[in-house]
This record gives structure tokens, sequence and C-alpha cells, in this order.
């Protein structure tokens, strides 16, 4: 299938995700076309994550369709032995969503540069010069070029989620992933990823952030989506959404978070 570049980058519809007898996602739709940033916020528990790694196919869904640039993942089974039925789909889908988790998954036997590139080089069989090129322009543009040559050990939480960044970057993709990347931060090392973040939203990166941090919720999206028991409470411009919300449990999250 021949993919549609006019077609919005990722289509979520209906989506169902269940662990057994508990149902985390209870039917939800998200689209996010090219340039979007779209937030997801909410209490723990919500869904969120979940929902983010179901669009990256990390973890299968039982009801409902995922479509990449116009073209829908292919099952097999249904229910809980629904699985994705086209591995090299699943590979292309994976290598253009590219994920950042909280917890940096860098390799800590690989320097920084290595760990950019590893991806790149193995999974898409990339010519190595080309993607150590590509790696120390992603690592400049994330400020950490001069870290390239060092052990993730050596460098602070903050520089170590900005070489994960860059590490998704170097994949090119269509969209990147965000899974809560600053929460595992103190304050002033959460700016510093934040900042990158602002700098790839104002650049028009398509984006899909999962994220505790109101102020760069609003900040940077285009659209935000609360959650709230798997199902979308509210969603809309964040101007609207954070100014004059109309869910009662929307203003209660934020009146916690504002408190917090």
């Amino acid at each position: 299938m021949t993919l549609d570049d006019n077609a919005p980058v990722l289509s979520i519809r209906n989506l169902h995700k269940c662990y057994g007898a508990l149902e985390v996602l209870k039917g939800v739709d998200i689209t996010a076309h090219r340039g979007d940033v779209v937030s997801l916020i909410g209490s723990s528990g919500s869904g969120k994550s979940t929902l983010l790694r179901c669009a990256n196919l990390l973890e299968d869904s039982q009801e409902g369709e995922i479509l990449f640039k116009g073209e829908p993942v292919r099952w097999s089974g249904k229910g809980l032995s629904r699985r994705p039925g086209d591995a090299k789909q699943v590979l292309r889908i994976r290598t253009n969503l590219s994920m950042v988790f909280q917890q940096f998954n860098l390799w800590s036997h690989m320097t920084i540069l290595q760990n950019v590139m590893e991806a790149p080089v193995t999974v898409l069989k990339r010519d190595p010069k080309e993607v150590a090129e590509a790696a120390h322009r992603y690592l400049a543009k994330v400020g950490i070029g001069d870290k390239a040559d060092v052990y993730p050990a050596q460098l602070s939480g903050g520089q170590q989620q900005r070489a994960a960044i860059a590490r998704a970057l170097c994949m090119e993709p269509e969209a990147l992933l965000f899974d809560e990347p600053t929460s595992a931060l103190d304050p002033e090392l959460e700016q510093e990823v934040v900042k990158v973040i602002r700098d790839l939203a104002r650049e028009g990166r398509t984006m899909l952030i999962v994220t505790h941090d109101m102020k760069m919720a609003r900040d940077v999206s285009s659209h935000v989506v609360f959650l709230h028991q798997g199902r979308i409470e509210e969603e809309g411009a964040p101007d609207r959404l954070f100014g004059a919300p109309e869910s009662e449990r929307l203003r209660g999250f934020l009146s916690a978070t504002q408190a917090a």
C-alpha cells in the first residue's frame, strides 16, 4: 500500500486496550497531522502512556484502528488474541514514530555517539558515515555536541534525556512520541529538556507528548487531550482547555496540579 502524504501522520479510532479484565482504554480517538503537537494530560492511571505505547505498537490493543499516513495496521486475531499481522509494517511504523521514554534507556557500554547511531545503522541499514554526520548534527541541536565520546554514566539526567531525543531524531521519523520526558528529572534539569521540546515544536515537528508539565503543554501544543479513566474527557486548543475548561473533572485536575 502506498502511504498518503496528505493523510494524518497518525490516526487512532475507537481504541480499546485491556489487561485481562481491566479495560485501560475505552474507545479513544486521536489524530495528529503533520506539524501537530498533541499533549496528553491526566491523572496517573488515566491511560496516557498506554495510549502512546499502543500507537507505537509496543502494546497490543484489542479493538479499534491505528493508521499511519493513511495505512491501517493489519491485525490478526480478535480481542485479547489480536496482534499486528505484518512484521515489516510494524517495523516501518515503529521507526517512523520514534519513542522517547521517561527512563532514558541508553546503552551504558556505548558512547553517546554510538547510542545515537545504533538503530539507524543496525535496524535501518543506513551508511555509518552518513549516520555519524547526522548524529553529530542532532547532538549539537540538543545542546550536547561536546558529549559525543563520553558514556551515559558521565552525563546528568537532563543530558541523558537530550541524548535520547537526539537518538530519536537520528531515525528521521515522521513523528516523535514523548512519554513523560521530564518526570525523572529535577526542576533545573527538566528545563533543559523542555527547551529542546519547545525548539522542536517551533520547527514544526509532529509530536505526541504525555506530560505532567502543564506549562509546557500549554506553551508547545496545538491540541491538548485530557484523559480520565481511559476516556477522553475533554480536548481542544490549549488556550481554551487551560483558560476555560468545561469539564468539572478537568477543572479539578488543573487545580490539583497548580496546588502541587
